[in-house]
């Protein structure tokens, strides 16, 4: 007997390796699986402008990246003692303007010098609903809780959403051949919209995915979070308290099933090796002073040199500092 709906996982997802170079961008579903790449010790950048949620907005950082944009203070606003990009999330603001444009311009420069390297670029939408400003009449990714009469609000169409990746992508895929874009929607419901405009909202970001795929067959793929949540999962146990976002079982739910997906094998032992050095310093000895701990941590060092030897791109450099730290302590 199957007490549950198991979802199928599609064939012919890029096989990711610690080699290839990735861009995750989106909404805080991005930034959680990012976090995950990271600690897994793959090559990414993640969300280089702050959670997204709406495809124009994700289009429009991707078009600035590319171009190499740099901010300048007539980019900025101010509201509540900070300094605000609307392109930007909250993480970029600051009281002062300098500051908030240092941490913009940062982030754009380390991103478009990935780009052009680009394997993998991962996105994920959130909603189809955005906020255009009156002033501009420009979609803008964060309100910073400005007053909604400064906002016109409405929903994407798909062939709205389509038109603008298929321009961004077709100049893209002609520079570079070997660029997959991997979408997904985030399962994180939008219930301030009401459950009816949340599922018209999700219904249209899945649908627009299913043309680009269409469009593009060979570079545009999708992995199905958004129904592993919603179909497979399908408990209110495997959301956290507010009944919104998924809990953490649910998203190691998810990229446990990503990593089957979406990993090479040699991806999958690196990872392995990683999590038993991370364990390995998670480790609180009885004595931090002995002898024996500090043969301990050169183990773990050796390990490290050992992997950095086969893999000179994995970044390793915070685990050494925290191991030659606890040897001269």
């Amino acid at each position: 007997m199957n007490l549950y709906t198991p979802v199928e996982l599609p064939a012919g997802l890029p096989r990711l390796s610690h080699a290839d170079r990735l861009m995750l961008m989106g909404s805080c579903f991005a930034a959680e699986m990012g976090a995950r790449l990271l600690d897994a010790k793959f090559r990414c950048d993640v969300n280089p402008y702050g959670v997204l949620y709406n495809p124009l907005s994700i289009s429009s950082a991707l078009r600035e990246i590319e171009a190499g944009k740099e901010y300048g203070a007539d980019r900025l606003f101010f509201f509540r003692e900070c300094w605000h990009s609307p392109m930007h999330h909250g993480d970029f603001s600051s009281p002062e303007a300098d500051e908030t444009l240092r941490r913009i311009n940062a982030r754009l420069r380390e991103a478009h010098a990935l780009l052009p390297r680009l394997d993998c670029l991962l996105l994920t939408f959130g909603t189809a609903w955005v906020y255009e400003s009156k002033e501009t009449g420009t979609v803008v990714s964060n309100c910073h809780k400005l007053p909604e009469a400064n906002f016109t609000r409405r929903k994407l169409s798909v062939e709205e959403i389509v038109m603008d990746y298929q321009a961004m992508l077709s100049e893209w895929f002609l520079r570079n051949p070997k660029l997959r874009v991997l979408f997904t929607v985030s399962p994180i419901r939008h219930i301030r919209d009401g459950l009816h405009a949340n599922n018209l909202s999700k219904a249209t970001l899945l649908l627009a995915i299913e043309r680009l795929q269409t469009l593009f067959p060979e570079q545009v793929c999708y992995f199905p979070a958004y129904e592993l949540l919603l179909d497979e999962l399908r408990d209110y146990r495997f959301y956290a308290e507010d009944m919104v976002h998924p809990s953490e079982v649910a998203v190691r739910y998810v990229w446990e099933s990503f990593s089957r997906t979406c990993f090479s094998e040699e991806a999958l032992n690196i990872m392995a090796e990683s999590e038993h050095i991370r364990k390995a310093l998670a480790h609180k000895p009885f004595r931090p002073d002995s002898e024996g701990y500090k043969c301990f941590l050169g183990q773990i060092v050796l390990k490290i040199d050992q992997l950095n030897g086969k893999y000179p791109y994995l970044d390793f450099q915070k685990e050494k500092e925290i191991c030659h730290t606890r040897l001269k302590a």
